[in-house]
């Protein structure tokens, strides 16, 4: 029987992260949990598909996009289910046995959220963001998605879109998102850099825009600026 699982990782200069959520994913593998870990690439410059090609995974390129690197590493898939995953979110030991059990549910899921760092901001957003998630059913992608190939496919897979493809996909698979125990841990330095009440802030405030129907492409714009 072959394994159901494929990870999709986009990248673009993800070297700093990259080498240890591949690590956390090892497990997965001993488990035949595993069949394929696809990197898709948005065009880096570092040593991040030196990384990727060292640890076996397959690569794909193209245009630096996350929703469009997403949706290329989905056509790449050969698995039944997907696992879309940042990459510097480390899932939490044992996750492969949380999962197994999930795969089971037959339903779409996503990870509680965890940040690297103590102290009240990071257990603030980290709140915040599991409470949207389990209230309102709009995980962001560094709570990664798990999701069966069937269910992605009839939900139209992730829009080719600069920004807000985790909310796009989110609500089209509303009602079939479940929250997995188990723990994604990822990155506080945006948070730190920026300043957490700032970048919290800013999160929310293009959240609303998207859903008053703003284009992608120009929150994307703002967002970098």
């Amino acid at each position: 029987m072959r394994a159901p699982l494929s990870i999709i990782i986009p990248t673009l200069n993800a070297e700093a992260g990259l080498a240890a959520t591949l690590e956390a994913l090892m497990e997965g593998l001993s488990a035949g949990l595993i069949r394929e870990v696809i990197v898709s690439d948005g065009g880096s410059g570092d040593r991040t598909l030196d990384i990727a090609d060292e640890a076996g995974c397959v690569i794909v390129s193209g245009k630096a996009s996350r929703g469009g690197q997403l949706a290329r590493g989905a056509e790449a898939a050969r698995g039944e289910w997907l696992l879309f995953l940042h990459a510097d979110t480390l899932l939490e030991a044992g996750w492969s046995a949380k999962v197994s059990a999930h795969l089971r549910t037959g339903q779409a899921g996503y990870f509680r959220l965890r940040f690297d760092a103590t102290g009240f901001g990071p257990r603030w957003v980290a709140g915040w963001a599991n409470l949207r998630s389990k209230v309102f059913g709009l995980p962001y992608g560094d709570q990664g998605l798990l999701v069966p190939l069937s269910a992605y496919r009839a939900a139209g897979g992730y829009p080719e879109i600069p920004l807000m493809e985790d909310v796009a996909i989110a609500r089209a698979l509303r009602g079939q998102l479940r929250g997995i125990p188990c723990e994604a841990v990822t990155s506080w330095e945006r948070y730190e850099r920026a300043g957490w009440l700032k970048r919290g802030g800013r999160n929310l405030m293009t959240l609303l825009r998207y859903f008053l129907g703003a284009s992608p492409d120009h929150l994307a714009e703002s967002y970098r600026k």
